[in-house]
């Protein structure tokens, strides 16, 4: 390096350093930044700290007068309506009521629902089985969707302990049914009504409502406010609180933990996620298209049709389950638009499916972005999207065995990098050839004050021979993120679960 490259670095690294002086805030600055940064802080704190109170109340309240509900005394169940009217307002009657299950069977998705939370309780892939050949089960009992917002009274619901009117298609559910979807979606309504000096107002309701599809994946999942813009607090957002513990579903469950994690896509930043294998929380912010619970080979996505306001993220290994059946605890506390008018509606997709490409690729989103095709640094990704991965597909519609396809698509790789190989082969061919007279060169030039004269004179070889030197290297290295990027694909691909050679 000479001088004068070396000044310029010098006045380049001055220039730099100097515009980081101007432009660095003064310290006014900074501590206006920090007490506004501490003020929201604290008061995001606090709304957490209030809501958390006010739902463990309601729970507190809610289970004793459930209990006082059950009474055979007539006496100790007015006394808890009562109760329920004062401290749990105008939503209080709907802790009355039978349970009831409705389950709705697709080609693709058996789902049941619950009238006790109006959530989706058990959702099963008939495609698919767990390692030791059972159904296969992408929700846990403990599975949990609470809506929690507050009244104009104060009073704190939690949706999950209301008891809501069950209709499909329009059509009252008082008891458990099953019914098939096959050429027309199905429409699952629960709703909770408020009260009115009769019992319920049928024009004052919120309602849960799911659409399934027939040969989807996907469920339609809309909550809506009809007729309570006057009894709803006004607020930016509500908090939906969703929980699961994954199921296991691999026969290497370490290995299916360590790749089970909560992913996540910002409105205005590409997809990210809690690392992997690790128990963690996280604080969104920013406004979210997406949240998924994902595991090694399938995914629980709540999707919105606009964007959620922000979310507290956690995952965390279930240390109580000493027989490996779950996998992780993933929760979301998920803050959901409102807009106190009379009818008003958050609409949002539930995905339960698997992590096939073809599948959540075409849903968009970058929702494929959960399958980890390897680091787009080294252009793996882009590989596997645009050539791996379609070739791949093409070969499936062979209906050929998949180890057969394995085999196929090697040969094909192969032959598309037979040129670059040939080109390393043949140069390593044309070295070997030039080795003696290579050998004889340095045994011309033996001393070090000659090692330009034989540099030269090596050169001066390869060139007569038209050959370069690293023509031998530069087309093997063209080769690794290829096979590299196979190597990330194979172990990712759910086409290949469970299947023999």
């Amino acid at each position: 390096m000479d001088k004068k490259s070396i000044i310029g670095l010098i006045l380049i690294f001055l220039v730099f350093m100097g515009y980081m002086w101007w432009t660095a805030p003064s310290e006014e600055e900074l501590a206006a930044q920090r007490a506004t940064r501490d003020s929201i802080m604290r008061a995001e704190q606090m709304r957490m700290d209030s809501l958390e109170k006010a739902q463990n109340a309601t729970y507190a309240q809610v289970a004793t007068i459930e209990d006082q509900l059950k009474s055979g005394n007539d006496s100790v169940r007015n006394a808890a309506l009562t109760v329920a009217k004062r401290e749990l307002g105008v939503f209080s009657n709907n802790l009355e009521g039978d349970s009831v299950t409705l389950t709705v069977n697709t080609d693709v998705l058996n789902l049941e629902f619950s009238n006790v939370g109006a959530y989706v309780k058990s959702a099963i892939l008939p495609e698919y089985q767990t390692y030791d050949s059972l159904p296969l089960q992408l929700l846990s009992p403990n599975e949990k969707v609470n809506l929690v917002f507050l009244t104009q009274g104060n009073k704190p619901i939690n949706t999950d302990r209301l008891v809501f009117k069950t209709f499909c298609n329009g059509i009252p559910i008082d008891e458990n049914t099953t019914l098939n979807v096959e050429n027309d979606s199905l429409v699952v309504s629960m709703r909770a009504y408020t009260d009115d000096s009769v019992g319920y107002n049928q024009n004052q309701y919120l309602e849960f409502r799911y659409t399934v599809f027939p040969g989807k994946y996907l469920v339609d999942f809309d909550i809506a406010f009809h007729g309570l813009n006057e009894i709803v607090q006004q607020q930016p957002y509500m908090d939906l609180f969703w929980s699961n513990q994954l199921n296991r579903q691999e026969k290497n469950v370490d290995n299916e933990r360590r790749t089970s994690s909560i992913y996540y896509k910002p409105i205005s930043d590409d997809v990210d996620y809690i690392s992997e294998g690790r128990d963690d929380v996280e604080k969104q912010n920013t406004p979210l298209k997406w949240i998924s619970f994902k595991q090694q080979y399938f995914c629980n996505v709540l999707i919105a049709d606009k964007e959620f306001s922000n979310a507290d993220l956690e995952t965390k290994t279930n240390a109580r389950d000493t027989n490996k059946h779950y996998l992780r605890d993933m929760s979301a506390v998920i803050g959901l638009p409102y807009e106190p008018t009379n009818d008003y509606t958050v609409g949002m997709q539930f995905y339960y499916g698997p992590n096939k490409y073809r599948e959540l690729a075409d849903i968009g989103m970058q929702l494929d972005r959960q399958i980890q095709l390897g680091w787009g640094f080294f252009l793996l990704q882009w590989i596997n999207r645009f050539v791996i991965i379609p070739v791949f597909n093409f070969l499936e519609t062979f209906n050929w065995n998949y180890g057969f396809i394995i085999l196929v698509l090697t040969l094909l790789v192969k032959l598309v990098l037979f040129p670059i190989a040939f080109k390393s082969y043949r140069s390593s061919a044309v070295m070997r050839v030039l080795q003696p007279e290579i050998n004889e060169i340095n045994a011309k030039y033996p001393k070090q004050e000659d090692a330009m004269k034989k540099q030269q004179a090596v050169m001066a070889l390869y060139k007569k021979a038209g050959v370069n030197p690293m023509a031998g290297c530069l087309p093997m290295l063209l080769q690794v993120p290829i096979l590299f990027a196979m190597f990330r694909f194979f172990p990712a691909c759910i086409e290949l679960r469970q299947q023999g050679f």
